[in-house]
């Protein structure tokens, strides 16, 4: 039976659209063609190394767009703690982090009443032969539910997870921590590329993933707009169905 998600969100705001793109001109140009299809936005490294993410992010919130920050936070603890702190200020919803238990307390010490800190259980581009080169020796299923009970332990609100992941996540821990899940693929738009553990919308969402995070899909579609369109009607379609109640 499909899961059905503890969290009251908003159908629109479970896609999230990732501004995977080198200047911030280009994210404006695409938050201008999908405003009316997108209200939750991820900005990642690529853009915050322009110089002008920030502002791009004050820009985002006065349009009551939701904003995630995904910088994978790891470094000492008293390091994260300050970072997180000072864009807890800026009124992001989600962040994420990457480090171990000390870095995950710290960075939930700090976020203050608004921002959920995200721990990356482990990145959507590793598979089996990654993870035993970085010296994992257990399964890939233990890994993730591993660092996901430590990211509530730790005071972290959920977790980045695949969607291959997400059932487990569901059977095993708290049914309200918050799993957002990248590698999402509409079944017509599988195309290769360094995401190996990938899923549709809809199967994410009946395993128990509560966000989607979309990014070349929808960039690289001839019709932006259209593409989140669809994903959003897929979203609907599956978190309203009968079966998901």
């Amino acid at each position: 039976m499909p899961y059905t998600s503890l969290n009251d969100i908003p159908v629109e705001e479970r896609l999230i659209f990732a501004l995977d793109v080198p200047t911030v001109a280009q994210a404006r140009r695409l938050i201008d063609r999908l405003e009316d299809q997108v209200r939750f936005f991820k900005l990642g490294l690529e853009l915050f190394m322009t110089g002008g993410a920030f502002g791009l992010v004050d820009e985002l919130l006065a349009r009551d767009a939701r904003v995630f920050v995904d910088l994978k936070f790891f470094d000492v603890p008293a390091t994260v703690s300050r970072a997180v702190a000072r864009l807890a200020d800026r009124g992001a919803t989600f962040a994420t982090i990457h480090g171990n238990q000390a870095m995950m307390e710290a960075a939930a010490q700090a976020k203050g009443a608004t921002l959920k800190i995200l721990a990356v259980t482990a990145l959507t581009s590793l598979d089996r032969g990654d993870l035993d080169d970085l010296g994992f020796a257990c399964d890939l299923d233990a890994l993730v539910l591993s660092r996901a009970r430590r990211a509530l332990e730790a005071g972290c609100d959920g977790v980045v997870s695949s969607g291959l992941e997400v059932a487990r996540l569901r059977q095993e821990i708290d049914g309200r921590l918050v799993v957002v899940t990248p590698g999402i693929r509409p079944v017509d738009n599988r195309e290769v590329d360094d995401q190996k553990r990938v899923v549709t919308p809809t199967a994410a969402l009946q395993q128990g993933a509560d966000y989607l995070v979309v990014g070349r899909p929808i960039r690289d579609a001839a019709d932006p707009a259209a593409a989140a369109a669809a994903i959003q009607a897929e979203i609907r379609q599956a978190v309203t169905a009968p079966s998901a109640s």
